[in-house]
């Protein structure tokens, strides 16, 4: 396993509660639209075993032609070892990256696509969303679906409908609002959706996608295929 190690560039304030870490981008460091990573901080591999408790599994917001490295993640005020030490970091401190792999690359498969996401769980499907501004083959529309509710929406500038390019934008604040939206996204039965958030927001989701009769196959979530059956395998 190739361990790289690398500086915060620059550090983004997105919302009062949201920072994205700009990496310096290592050499021969390379990722694909809808990628995670394993994010460590110094000291993580000091003692005889990883200390798991300096590692978080992170999606990556930006694209390889950006040219760096994108970790975007909420801090509140009462956080974890992990955040707390994170929200102190500056520019120029050292990181670790390791073990980056994509679950949710977008599908081209002439249907369209529904993003759902609750809260910085739009840092994943940005990605997705340049990718497919910069080449729309064989996808027919995205519309993608967030819900937040402390009303600082994220990413404003790229999510935002353009009608244009096929892709619609909405944001909530409310969880009967969101979930009302994704029974009447899920009216069409050929659509792939795709669901990012917490594991309880998966299952959530999922089981409303297949009340309403979406297929697992059509359903796509950011974890492991030996996890997969845990999620998808809901008994309809």
């Amino acid at each position: 396993m190739q361990i790289y190690w690398t500086k915060i560039n620059t550090i983004i304030e997105e919302t009062p509660e949201v920072k994205t870490y700009m990496l310096d981008c290592p050499k021969d460091f390379t990722w694909e639209e809808g990628s995670h990573t394993h994010f460590a901080l110094e000291g993580f591999n000091a003692g005889d075993k990883p200390n798991r408790s300096l590692i978080r599994h992170m999606s990556i917001s930006t694209l390889p032609h950006e040219n760096f490295i994108g970790i975007t993640t909420r801090i509140r005020e009462q956080c974890s070892e992990f955040k707390n030490i994170l929200r102190k970091l500056e520019v120029g401190d050292e990181v670790a990256i390791f073990k980056t792999h994509s679950n949710v690359p977008l599908k081209r498969e002439d249907k369209n696509v529904y993003l759902l996401s609750s809260g910085v769980g739009l840092a994943t499907f940005r990605p997705l969303v340049l990718d497919y501004f910069d080449r729309a083959d064989h996808v027919n529309h995205i519309h993608s679906l967030n819900i937040d509710s402390s009303n600082n929406f994220l990413f404003t500038n790229i999510f935002e409908s353009a009608p244009d390019k096929n892709f619609t934008s909405q944001f909530v604040d409310t969880r009967k609002d969101y979930y009302e939206e994704v029974k009447s996204l899920s009216a069409d039965k050929e659509g792939l959706f795709y669901v990012v958030g917490s594991d309880e927001f998966l299952l959530q989701n999922i089981a409303v996608l297949r009340e309403q009769g979406i297929k697992p196959e059509q359903i796509m979530i950011d974890k492991h295929e030996h996890s997969l059956p845990e999620f998808l395998s809901i008994d309809m």
